[in-house]
């Protein structure tokens, strides 16, 4: 591995770490303020909107001056967003911090762009981020322990923690981080429209049916991530810690599924377009299960959502970009990136709204969603049987804080 590279992964390490530190926690830190589920959903909300609006302007600026000061702006904004978040004393100053950091949130893209920069050939590009999506997966197995164990010091202390990792890694990236765009055009015109990757999947006659698809599979997982700590909290009175652990189970399903199994087992006994729907009817069941009150059929529908997460978000992926020609596949994933995003903004206020009306309604939505999209796909048709693409060439929306 050359210098340049462990640099930019250690970088991503960093951030992904305290991402994953801060997941447990968030959802119970905010409720000690006496807010409302709802309260703790729009907080997610309001940073996917920013992060949606701003994404666009900062992947061209680091094609305009560069990606080292695109990258060290959002890590910076992530250090200053997480430090007014945990000096917060109301929900107006919650705000802030969410805003400040979703308005950079360019960290995971903007270091995905600079593997791309110092990849000799294709191949090594895709082995690249696929150390990436490794790394995010280690990030989310040990990050939420570490924060589970720092709440039980006080519910803002995983923030204090990560606002510092976050400054840390501002400091040793200016240091060490090297710029990795050649290509540098100080002259080049920003121009950006968020919406229009969003018109683009709606106008598309042959892939829309999949793309509706695709937002609700989002809209689902966001919707269930956001909720899960409460959901544990009110049904099962587990705290930040516990909340945690089930978190780093989620995240070693994820690992392993991605990193081992895909290709030696799933993709080998079935095809993907039958794992779609197998995944699909594994979310509505994992959702039902989880609206019984019983911890071991809780766990049970956990594990079934997590497997149905870690292999809907590779095998769809490829199957929508194996259906575009070679030229388009760039933009195929741009439309994927802005229906994630959307139903990132949209799932935490829909499942903290229900969450409110009653507890169980937000599984029990998901699980009817789930097997709305399982009917739409049993019956769309694939024009190809394209080979697996990375997955983490689409961000991992549906995890995002």
């Amino acid at each position: 591995m050359t210098k340049e590279k462990a640099i930019i992964i250690f970088t991503v390490a960093i951030d992904v770490l305290g991402l994953g530190i801060i997941i447990p926690v968030f959802p119970v830190y905010v409720e000690s303020f006496g807010l409302t589920a709802l309260n703790v959903t729009m907080l997610f909300s309001i940073y996917s909107f920013f992060s949606f609006m701003s994404a666009p302007f900062l992947g061209a600026l680091s094609d305009k001056i560069g990606r080292k000061p695109v990258l060290l702006v959002s890590i910076f904004s992530t250090s200053i967003g997480w430090l007014i978040f945990s000096l917060a004393r109301s929900f107006p100053l919650l705000i802030v911090g969410r805003v400040i950091d979703g308005l950079a949130a360019g960290n995971y893209s903007t270091a995905q762009s600079s593997l791309s920069d110092i990849s000799k050939d294709s191949k090594d590009r895709a082995s690249n981020l696929g150390i990436l999506g490794m790394i995010f997966g280690f990030g989310f197995i040990v990050g939420p322990f570490i924060g589970g164990v720092l709440s039980r010091i006080s519910h803002a202390t995983p923030f204090y923690f990560v606002a510092g990792l976050a400054f840390i890694n501002v400091i040793l990236a200016y240091f060490f981080l090297p710029e990795t765009n050649i290509h540098i055009d100080k002259s080049k015109k920003i121009k950006w429209n968020p919406l229009k990757p969003l018109y683009a999947a709606f106008t598309n006659k042959k892939l829309k049916r999949v793309y509706f698809v695709w937002f609700l599979f989002n809209l689902i997982a966001v919707a269930g991530n956001s909720i899960f700590a409460l959901y544990l909290a009110k049904i099962f009175g587990f705290n930040a810690f516990i909340s945690g652990l089930f978190f780093m189970m989620v995240g070693i399903i994820l690992a392993v599924n991605q990193g081992f199994l895909m290709r030696k087992f799933w993709l080998e006994k079935f095809n993907e377009r039958t794992l779609i729907l197998l995944m699909l009817g594994f979310f509505s069941i994992g959702f039902l299960l989880i609206c019984i009150h019983s911890l071991p059929l809780f766990i049970l529908g956990t594990i079934l959502n997590a497997f149905g997460q870690s292999i809907l978000t590779v095998v769809m992926t490829s199957e929508i970009v194996g259906e575009a020609h070679v030229s388009e596949r760039g933009e195929s994933l741009g439309v994927l990136n802005a229906i994630s995003s959307s139903a990132t903004i949209a799932a935490p206020i829909l499942a903290g709204s229900l969450f409110q009306s009653h507890v169980l309604l937000p599984y029990i939505i998901c699980s009817i969603l789930s097997f709305i999209a399982l009917l739409i796909m049993r019956g769309y048709k694939f024009s190809k049987n394209p080979q697996i693409v990375d997955a983490t060439t689409v961000l991992p929306e549906e995890v995002v804080i």
